[in-house]
């Protein structure tokens, strides 16, 4: 009965949203709006004013507000397993018990599945550990540029493509040589910049002599045309066993002394080449023509020693997509390994411009290009997984995107393999509004495995018209398996009503970082003329995962109730976090509506600006730091020094895709090479190169002493466990830190490091000055430092105190309440590491130490049950090997391992977990 009056209840429910891309002419949505897929859309807005529409300049919200009807969570083009930790340490498992050849997929396949976690140094660390597994030619090129438009060196002004970065897994030149490379380190230097080649003395043609050559008998000619090519009939012979038979066998040719090669399709010149080779074996005299002559006749001659030396001579010749292009053709046809291979590797270091150029695409997207690839062992999945990736970051509709998602189908071979080609296609596909075929898609890859998929499935049966189809196919999944959040979100847009509601709850506290459940209970307040609840209900989220479409709808709530100065601010970090982002479905530019609102607001001067910057940064207002620098770079776009700053906001925000798009920028816009090193210090820094950082540090000081350099300096050292030693060398480099030219900003910062290393060697006097003198130029931070000396000298009420200024102070306080927590009795800690959770639920600390409570109380489901809830949806390193020790004191051995191997599996070197592992094998 229930069922029979849902059926009902959706009849009268609105199925097709209106949408205004259906109105128009049809063209694909702009780039600058692909950000929107990953995170939730909002999508069109009705231009008739609801009846609760608050009164607002029409100039400023043309398309109205959002409306519940028109929101739509979005569909994860990533892995979702439903038992992720089970499958983590499954993969660990086999990894463990492979072959050599198989672990550099298998890297690829842990780096498909921690995609969805959005941690870009997990990421980085499996493709870098594929590309130390790999072996082939072919995987070690793919990955080698993967490698490098991870870290997105196409935006470095003044880098090439083909530069080599010094490391031997990147470099150009290493790739191209079979093999593996196990015993060298992930951060080894390559030779090829230290390599002086030697000077070696060449015979020279000229004319139809070649100079510097011992004379040799010939008795043997090859005449084409009316010309005669001379040679050594034995050194002929032994380019290849066709020669041999020829000219010592039975054939006429081995009495002839005069050979007719006129049919032969070779050039004189080509045949004098053959000549020359046969004496020296040397190509590096000729012309990339005539090597391609000889290449041709190496082939129809069987000449594989000259065959293979005419490919790694062509190959070292490509470093340009020009080249790549010419070459690649003659590759394929005279099926030359290796000069495919660098030119693929040209193509793909130029990623993602040679996705634009049709001549080299035409080579990756189509079936017949695929199999041209295949014949010469450069067609996998692994290339197409590379290809499509790049593809949908640029576009989720374009047509390259489709093709190259059909081939990636084409390429699987495994499960996980298909799985994935399936359900991404089935998201571009449904991007696409071709909802029948992303259905069969989606049908296919949950056929495959891919549980999460049946979402995409009841999405495109709901586009279809289906409604009531979606929802019972998303009840039946709750069900069946042990639910998770993202199940509740996708039924509930199906769901109507209180039940609807229900759902939205229930998914937010299954997985709180699940952006649709806050943005639909918001723009319902909206819609019951509640403005200022549904901007609490938003901050909800974006005080702990700063997203642009949730920047957007605040903005929007902001200018329903006409605070332009709020709305003007998130606007602006809107377009920190994505430059390209359109507004109001992609109708209006965020660059627009900045200029309508500055009509509105007071304007500041740049110094104004500084002195806002300085009071934002103070008391920890993040965002309001990120909207004054935005304002700054719109007067000097050119200020390296702001985009660092940038930078720094945004890693602090957990935003590291744009806080090292603001670094490249920084590093792009210096005024000088000192300034630059430092920029690219960081840069090496963030992404695990700390040696190469230290040394880009160490000439910026050469160059010019700066705050920046000796900071980058000590930061970097610091970043170990420091000896007595280490720990002076540090402070002595703070200390040159503080004694060049900076502002407050940037040296409260270096005062709270210095103070940290004076704790950590018990020097808590100087490490109190530190604090203090922090404290005195605004840095509000230094309260918790100052708590700490208080708490190593055992007072722990003023460690609490000083604990409660900051948390007074600060507008992001989650950290804060946390780390009081440290410094009060049980009950109270309770209190405030509740409060922390509330305000950021990602934080691990609070759900450990509640599990560590209900451990010491004997109540050991209660305590792994709250370690559970967390790793649903932040399967975290520290909460698995807790849970691990956890099972083990439990004696549940079966299940400590598979979070040994879960935890592992994140980071293999971790020794805590090791050690549990070990024991719990015995």
């Amino acid at each position: 009965m229930h069922g029979l009056k849902l059926v009902e209840r959706f009849k009268s429910t609105q199925v097709h949203a209106f949408s205004p891309s259906d109105a128009t002419t049809g063209k694909a949505p702009s780039s600058g709006t692909r950000g929107k897929f990953i995170n939730h859309k909002i999508k069109p807005f009705s231009k008739s004013k609801p009846s609760n529409w608050v009164s607002v300049s029409e100039t400023l919200l043309p398309y109205g507000l959002p409306t519940t009807e028109l929101l739509e969570p979005s569909i994860d083009p990533n892995l979702k397993p439903i038992h992720f930790v089970r499958t983590l340490a499954e993969l660990y498992r086999r990894f463990q018990i492979c072959s050599q050849s198989e672990k550099s997929m298998l890297c690829i396949e842990q780096y498909s599945l921690l995609r969805s976690l959005g941690d870009s140094k997990l990421l980085r660390r499996c493709l870098r550990a594929a590309r130390q597994y790999a072996g082939d030619v072919h995987s070690k090129v793919v990955l080698s540029a993967w490698l490098r438009i991870e870290r997105r060196e196409d935006e470095l002004v003044g880098v090439s493509a083909m530069d080599c970065s010094g490391h031997i897994l990147e470099c150009p030149k290493a790739v191209l040589v079979s093999g593996y490379g196990l015993n060298s380190s992930i951060y080894e230097y390559c030779q090829c910049k230290k390599d002086n080649p030697e000077v070696i003395d060449s015979p020279m043609l000229i004319g139809n002599e070649c100079l510097g050559l011992d004379d040799e008998d010939s008795d043997v000619s090859f005449c084409i045309g009316d010309e005669e090519i001379k040679c050594v009939r034995y050194r002929i012979a032994v380019l290849s066993q066709a020669f041999n038979v020829m000219l010592f066998g039975s054939f006429l040719e081995s009495k002839l002394e005069r050979i007719d090669f006129s049919q032969i399709g070779i050039s004189v010149e080509g045949m004098r080449a053959v000549d020359l080779y046969s004496r020296i074996r040397r190509l590096d005299i000729f012309s990339p023509e005539i090597v391609l002559e000889l290449l041709s006749f190496a082939n129809r001659f069987c000449c594989e020693e000259l065959k293979s030396a005419c490919d790694a001579h062509l190959a070292s010749l490509v470093s340009t997509i020009e080249e790549a292009l010419v070459l690649i053709e003659y590759g394929l046809e005279e099926t030359a390994n290796l000069v495919v291979a660098s030119c693929l590797q040209v193509i793909l270091r130029e990623l993602p411009s040679s996705l634009y150029n049709w001549k080299l695409m035409k080579y990756f997207c189509s079936s017949e290009g695929r199999e041209r690839l295949a014949r010469v062992g450069h067609a996998s999945f692994l290339l197409y997984y590379f290809l499509s990736q790049v593809a949908m970051e640029e576009s989720m509709v374009s047509n390259t995107t489709v093709m190259l998602l059909e081939r990636l189908g084409e390429c699987a071979t495994e499960k996980w393999q298909k799985a994935l080609g399936l359900h991404q296609l089935g998201c571009v596909l449904l991007e696409r509004k071709e909802y029948k075929d992303a259905q069969c898609c989606f049908e296919a890859a949950a056929v495959a495995g891919h549980v999460y998929s049946t979402a995409g499935v009841a999405r495109a049966r709901h586009k279809q018209g289906h409604q009531y189809s979606a929802y019972k196919l998303m009840s039946s999944l709750i069900s069946e398996y042990k639910p998770v959040g993202w199940m509740y979100q996708e039924r509930s847009f199906y769901n109507i009503g209180k039940e609807k509601i229900l759902d939205l709850k229930i998914a937010t506290e299954l997985d709180p970082t699940l952006l649709f459940p806050y943005k639909y209970r918001a723009v319902a307040k909206v819609e019951e003329k509640q403005i200022r609840a549904a901007i609490l209900e938003i901050d909800k989220i974006i005080g702990f995962k700063l997203s642009a479409d949730c920047l957007e709808l605040r903005a929007w709530f902001f200018l329903a109730v006409e605070d332009y100065e709020s709305a003007l601010r998130d606007i602006r970090v809107l377009l920190t976090l994505e430059p390209s982002y359109m507004m109001f479905h992609g109708k209006v530019t965020g660059d627009y509506l900045i200029g309508l609102l500055n009509h509105r607001v007071q304007q500041w001067s740049q110094a104004d600006c500084w002195m806002q910057l300085y009071q934002r940064w103070s008391c920890i207002d993040d965002i309001g730091s990120l909207a004054i620098i935005h304002q700054m770079l719109v007067n000097d776009p050119g200020k390296s020094l702001l985009r660092f700053r940038q930078s720094l906001l945004l890693l602090r925000l957990n935003c590291q895709k744009a806080a090292m798009r603001s670094l490249r920028l920084a590093r792009n816009h210096s005024s000088s090479e000192h300034e630059m090193l430092v920029y690219e210090g960081w840069i090496l820094y963030d992404t695990g190169h700390r040696e190469e950082a230290l040394s880009r540090a160490e000439k910026s000081i050469l160059l010019q002493r700066s705050f920046e350099a000796f900071f980058l300096k000590a930061y970097i050292l610091a970043d170990t466990s420091l000896d007595p030693e280490s720990s002076c060398y540090v402070v002595q480099i703070l200390k040159e830190a503080l004694k060049c030219p900076s502002d407050g900003l940037r040296k409260g910062q270096a005062l709270n490091n210095l103070g940290s290393i004076y704790v950590d060697c018990g020097k808590l006097d100087l490490a109190a000055d530190c604090y203090m003198n922090a404290l005195d130029i605004k840095h509000t931070r230094a309260h918790q430092g100052l708590a700490r000396v208080y708490h190593q000298k055992n007072q722990r009420q003023p460690a609490y105190d000083e604990m409660t200024k900051l948390i007074e102070k600060a507008q992001n306080n989650a950290s804060a309440y946390e780390k009081r927590s440290e410094y009060c009795d049980q009950e109270m800690a309770k209190n405030d590491l509740d409060t922390a959770t509330q305000w950021d639920p990602l934080r691990t600390y609070p759900y450990r130490y509640r599990a560590a409570v209900l451990m010491d109380d004997q109540k050991e489901t209660e305590a792994v049950e709250e370690l559970t809830k967390a790793i649903a949806f932040k399967p975290d390193l520290q909460m698995l090997h807790l849970r691990a020790a956890f099972y083990e004191s439990m004696g549940n051995l079966t299940s400590a391992l598979q979070d040994c191997q879960a935890a592992l599996c994140l980071d293999p070197d971790h020794k805590e977990t090791l050690d549990l592992y070990n024991r719990a094998q015995d």
